[in-house]
């Protein structure tokens, strides 16, 4: 018989562990994706992960108490009667809720009247708002003309001038062309744009496919027919951002009233609330209660438009092209 050759036997050779964490070759037991992750590597994360979500929990919690806080004590103010007010320390909750403030409140002056002069002009420079800034933007957006840029550079540099510069210039033309003592003066103005607000647009248009502007072109669309009919409807979150932000200081609104409105039948809610101050005191429950039967109106406007008004403030808002 043929003896069978004996092969010999591989001994396994103890492989070097310092150089396998000096060149990070994985170990068999693991994947071969790379190295082995150490234990409680997942738990750890998720650890982390959470304290910084208390941590931002407990920030945002902070901010909210002190933005809320003086909403908290108008409020509270409206519901108490005048001697509790002026008492010292104050009280955070009413003794007495007093009811009859607001009753009381909406009887001192034309309540009613002058709520609806307020809404008609916030309605006027809603809609003067929306649609002129929209327009205006498209142009700059998607209409190319010679000097585009400088003069829509122009345009925002406007914005760092203040107000109070332009007042007088613009009561002594109001004057000249007679519309003192009208709604004209506070109306107008919301037809011939607003800086920030054709910046906002602009940023939505630009983010819109040109390729649909080409189409409808192709079809024989107008420039006018486009915006009206392609355009706004993609833009929605960004307009009802402008009427949210129009809305608010159109119904807010104290001095441009003060300066134009002579007349008491024609007075707006923030005129009216000046009834309760005078040189020598003030009414502070009434003035709370009226300021916050004010300010309800803004705030459901806000919580209906929410969605939409947190999409209108993100500048790459629409459709990407």
């Amino acid at each position: 018989m043929e003896a069978k050759e004996l092969e010999p036997q591989k001994t396994p050779v103890k492989e070097n562990e310092g150089f396998r964490k000096k060149t990070n070759i994985p170990d068999k037991k693991s994947s071969g994706k790379g190295p082995e992750l150490k234990p409680g590597y997942f738990k750890s994360r998720k650890v982390k992960k959470r304290i910084a979500n208390i941590f931002t929990t407990l920030i945002l919690v902070a901010v909210s108490i002190v933005l809320l806080t003086p909403i908290y004590w108008m409020v509270i103010t409206s519901l108490k009667p005048m001697s509790e007010i002026v008492q010292f320390p104050p009280t955070l909750f009413p003794d007495e809720i007093v009811w009859s403030n607001y009753a009381e409140t909406i009887q001192a002056f034309p309540f009613f009247r002058y709520a609806f002069n307020t809404l008609i002009i916030t309605v006027c420079v809603v809609v003067g708002s929306v649609l002129s800034n929209s327009f205006i933007a498209y142009g700059f957006a998607k209409i190319s003309f010679p000097g585009r840029n400088l003069i829509f550079a122009l345009v925002l540099a406007t914005m760092m001038i203040p107000g109070f510069v332009t007042m007088i210039p613009q009561y002594i033309l109001f004057t000249q062309l007679g519309w003192v003592g009208t709604y004209l003066p506070l109306i107008v103005p919301a037809f011939f744009g607003n800086a920030f607000f054709i910046f906002l647009m602009r940023q939505f248009y630009m983010s819109i496919n040109n390729e649909l502007i080409e189409a409808a072109k192709i079809d024989g669309a107008s420039h006018f027919y486009i915006w009206s009919r392609i355009m706004l409807p993609l833009t929605k979150p960004a307009l009802i951002t402008i009427a949210i932000f129009s809305f608010n200081g159109a119904w807010n609104d104290f001095l441009g009233p003060l300066l134009y409105i002579h007349d008491e039948s024609m007075y707006t809610l923030q005129i009216g609330l000046q009834t309760f101050q005078s040189q020598t005191t003030t009414q502070w429950n009434y003035l709370m209660a009226g300021s916050t039967m004010v300010l309800i109106p803004v705030v459901i406007l806000f919580f209906v438009c929410q969605k939409y008004f947190i999409e209108g403030m993100d500048l790459t808002g629409g459709t990407k092209g």
